[in-house]
C-alpha cells in the first residue's frame, strides 16, 4: 500500500513539474517574424522615451497575438522597407505604406486597414490654398512617398526630399520650402501641436494603407490577414483606432476577412 502510494505520488508531482515545460516548448515554438518600420510617422510609428509606438506597432503586435507569432522589429528609413522586403532582410513592413500597383508588383499586402490621402501643409499667413498655387513654388516632402512621386511629375514645382518627415516640416517653418505635401493624418498631427500652421484645400488623393508582407511567404500573408480579421472583429481595431486618432472617423475601414 505505502509503495503504491509513493510511486503515485511520485507521478503526480512528474506531471506537475513537466507541465511548465510543455507550456514553455509551446511558447518557444512561436515563429519569430522581423517586421521593418519608419519609426518617423506619427500617430502610426514613433519613437518616444526609447520605445517604438504607434498604432501600426500595436496593430502589428495585435495581429501577431491572434496568429502566434513573436514579432521582431527593426526600424529603418522609409525607403529602405521594400527593398528590405525583396532581400528577405524584413518578412514584414508597417509604416503607413500606401496600397499601389507599382509596389504590389515586388511585395504583398495585406487588406486595406486605414483610409488616407495627401494634403498640403502651410503657414497660416501662406497664400496657398490649393495644388494650383505651388506652381513656381518650392515643396518638402518625404523621400520615397506618395507624395514624392505625385509632385515629381508635376511641372513647375521644385521639390526638395528628405528622409525625415520632421525635417521637411523644419524646412518649410524657417521659409526654405512654401508647403510641406504628406499623408493627411501625419499633417493633422502636426498641427495639432503646432497653432501656426494648418492643412489647406482638399485631400489630393484617396489611399489605402497595407501591411507589406515578402512575396516569398504567402503563408504569412494568409496569417496576416486572418488576424487582422480577428483583432476587427473582437474590437480591439476600433479601439486602437480611437486611442491614435480620437473621434475622426476619416480613416476608418471596414476589414474584409
Amino acid at each position: 500500500m505505502r509503495k503504491t502510494l509513493t510511486v503515485f505520488i511520485a507521478l503526480c508531482m512528474g506531471m506537475v513539474f513537466s507541465l511548465p515545460c510543455v507550456s514553455h516548448a509551446a511558447n518557444s515554438s512561436k515563429k519569430t517574424i522581423t517586421v521593418g518600420a519608419d519609426t518617423t510617422f506619427p500617430p502610426f510609428e514613433m519613437e518616444q522615451q526609447g520605445k517604438i509606438t504607434g498604432f501600426d506597432i500595436d496593430l502589428i503586435h495585435a495581429i501577431a497575438k491572434q496568429e502566434g507569432l513573436k514579432i521582431k522589429l527593426s526600424t529603418m528609413d522609409f525607403q529602405g522597407l521594400i527593398p528590405a522586403l525583396q532581400t528577405g532582410t524584413i518578412a514584414v513592413a508597417v509604416a503607413g505604406i500606401t496600397i499601389t500597383p507599382q509596389r504590389a508588383q515586388v511585395v504583398n499586402f495585406s487588406h486595406p486597414y486605414y483610409h488616407s490621402g495627401l494634403s498640403i501643409l502651410v503657414k497660416k499667413n501662406s497664400p496657398v490654398h490649393s495644388i494650383e498655387d505651388l506652381k513656381g513654388k518650392t515643396v518638402a516632402v518625404k523621400l520615397g512617398t506618395t507624395a514624392d512621386l505625385m509632385l515629381s511629375k508635376m511641372s513647375g514645382i521644385t521639390v526638395q526630399r528628405f528622409t525625415n518627415i520632421d525635417d521637411a516640416y523644419n524646412q518649410m517653418n524657417n521659409g526654405g520650402a512654401a508647403a510641406v505635401v504628406f499623408d493627411n493624418p501625419v499633417n493633422l498631427n502636426y498641427a495639432k501641436t503646432h497653432p501656426d500652421v494648418h492643412v489647406v484645400g482638399k485631400l489630393l488623393t484617396g489611399e489605402d494603407y497595407g501591411i507589406a508582407v515578402s512575396k516569398q511567404d504567402p503563408a504569412l500573408l494568409k496569417k496576416i490577414n486572418d488576424g487582422l480579421y480577428k483583432v476587427y472583429k473582437s474590437g480591439e481595431y476600433a479601439k486602437l483606432y480611437k486611442h491614435y486618432f480620437g473621434q475622426d472617423q476619416h480613416g476608418l475601414v471596414k476589414i474584409e476577412k
